[in-house]
């Protein structure tokens, strides 16, 4: 039915992880955020947003650092104007 092999087809699908990852906690940010003004706030504030933004950091290091594999590894693979592969 398609041209993509499906070893192909699950090594994208979990490269996608990352980015899915990443808007999933956007999200929820975004809905903690809203509870701000409603007096629903934990113990301790100050240390769940810390972990909050420190999840938020890692999740787009690790992002960054799978697009950066996976462009490298495009590269690598896809002959260039010349029939040649790059280094």
């Amino acid at each position: 039915m398609t041209g993509v092999s499906l070893k192909d087809y699950v090594l994208a699908s979990i490269g996608m992880i990352p980015g899915t990852i990443m808007y999933v906690y956007i999200g929820s940010l975004a809905g903690s955020i809203a509870t701000l003004g409603t007096g629903a706030q934990p113990t301790n504030p100050g240390v769940q947003w810390a972990i909050r933004i420190i999840g938020f950091m890692a999740t787009v290091a690790v992002t960054v650092y799978v697009t950066h594999v996976a462009r490298k590894a495009l590269a690598e693979a896809i002959p260039d104007s010349e029939g040649e592969l790059h280094a």
